[in-house]
């Protein structure tokens, strides 16, 4: 039974101003023809399959095309919903997907019994069963009860997580038995795990609540399949649970990271092996550092690649000096080169730096003025006039509570 295992697919994104549908439709070309080669008897989509609740046409469209194409290969295809997808959106369709061999589970508000599911490898056999987990959403499976605390409320939520997964192995578990099945049992998810690594592009999806789910809280799965956090990676050092990450880059931090997805193949319920799969990058992207005379240099650089498309660019500028007319120097700098710049930032000092500069110097040795004037040279505010309006404020702070103190 091989088991192909992807997320955060982000249909419709975005990406400052830019459609990703042409590299939305490259992937799944690409995963089509990786589904062929590799005979794959099941596609897993752990959650954020569109990027908003109301996902454009065109992103429909490609879903739904995928869908179609996916069936002429004879694999079965799982889509639990993410906290970025509207339950409603992917449950319109459900009903006419599960005759394409298509199983979509939005939100675990369905019979629990609905999301255990028999997955069949494409001789038509039973080759594993699947707790469909999706985002969990609080309301679904916690009451909230007057008077508790923070903490409280936040292990409240985690307990009730960690029942769901073992209510659903547990009914996973009786039917491989009752069936006489050698079969593996295989769960999803999509939230963030303890420990994991985030990227610019992930939305907090527990805020106030629950800031991560300890991986002690999922079942004995022989594998897990997880989506939310976009970079691919191994849970709580474990190898049978992982996240595979976004087949694109969403933001321009997750560049420095190789893009996967995963296929997991069986042999009776022995795990035979997990295998990465590099994802191509469809849209040429860089981010490139320095002053303006190095990011001359390196746009240079970039011009004499060979690239199909024109490249999407971050430019980090590092320069002490406010440039009134920074604007103007970077569009001169790219005038007649293949680039968009899609956003440009300066680079902020790093606050290790200065206080290795002064790190014989304590809070004691300094003023109130000067631990101010210190704090806010880290902060690149270009606005001088902001920096005089701040400078302001704290002296009117500092004359109150000299006031107050003096009394």
């Amino acid at each position: 039974m091989k088991i192909l295992h992807t997320s955060d697919w982000h249909l419709g994104q975005s990406f400052f101003t830019k459609t990703r549908k042409d590299e939305h439709h490259a992937f799944i070309q690409w995963l089509l023809a990786l589904i062929s080669r590799e005979q794959i008897d099941a596609v897993i989509i752990a959650g954020d399959v569109f990027d908003t609740a109301t996902p454009a046409s065109y992103a429909r469209e490609l879903y739904n095309e995928f869908v179609v194409q996916l069936q002429q290969r004879q694999c079965t295809l799982v889509v639990l919903g993410g906290n970025h997808d509207s339950v409603a959106v992917l449950n319109e369709s459900r009903q006419l997907l599960a005759c394409l061999n298509t199983y979509v589970v939005a939100s675990t508000e369905l019979p629990v019994e609905q999301q255990v599911i028999l997955l069949n490898d494409k001789q038509g056999q039973p080759g594993a069963l699947l707790c469909a987990v999706p985002f969990i959403r609080a309301k679904d499976v916690l009451q909230s009860q007057a008077g508790d605390t923070g903490q409280q409320k936040r292990q409240a939520l985690a307990n009730a997580i960690a029942e769901h997964y073992q209510h659903l192995f547990q009914l996973a578990e009786q039917q491989r038995q009752e069936q006489q099945l050698n079969i593996p049992i295989v769960a999803t998810g999509h939230l963030t795990a303890l420990g994991v690594s985030k990227s610019e592009s992930v939305r907090e999806i527990y805020i106030g609540t629950l800031e991560g789910f300890a991986a002690e809280g999922f079942p004995p799965a022989d594998y897990i399949a997880l989506g939310h956090i976009h970079r691919p990676q191994r849970v709580a050092k474990t190898e049978h649970i992982r996240y595979s990450g976004s087949p694109l880059p969403l933001s321009f931090d997750e560049l420095g990271t190789t893009k996967q997805v995963v296929l997991v193949e069986f042999n009776g319920r022995e795990r035979q092996q997990i295998r990465c799969i590099d994802v191509p990058l469809f849209q040429p992207m860089q981010v490139i550092k320095g002053d303006l005379d190095t990011l001359a240099v390196q746009l240079a650089a970039i011009a004499q690649q060979q690239h199909s498309k024109p490249v999407w660019l971050c430019l980090e500028i590092a320069t002490q000096d406010y440039l009134s007319d920074l604007q103007q120097r970077v569009q001169q700098l790219c005038e007649g080169l293949p680039v968009e710049v899609l956003l440009v930032r300066r680079q902020r000092a790093a606050p290790s730096q200065a206080l290795i500069q002064q790190q014989k110097e304590t809070l004691a040795e300094l003023t109130p003025e000067q631990v101010f004037a210190k704090r806010l040279a880290i902060e690149s505010i270009e606005d001088t006039e902001r920096q005089q309006q701040l400078q302001q404020r704290f002296l009117a702070v500092l004359s109150a509570v000299q006031q107050e103190q003096s009394r």
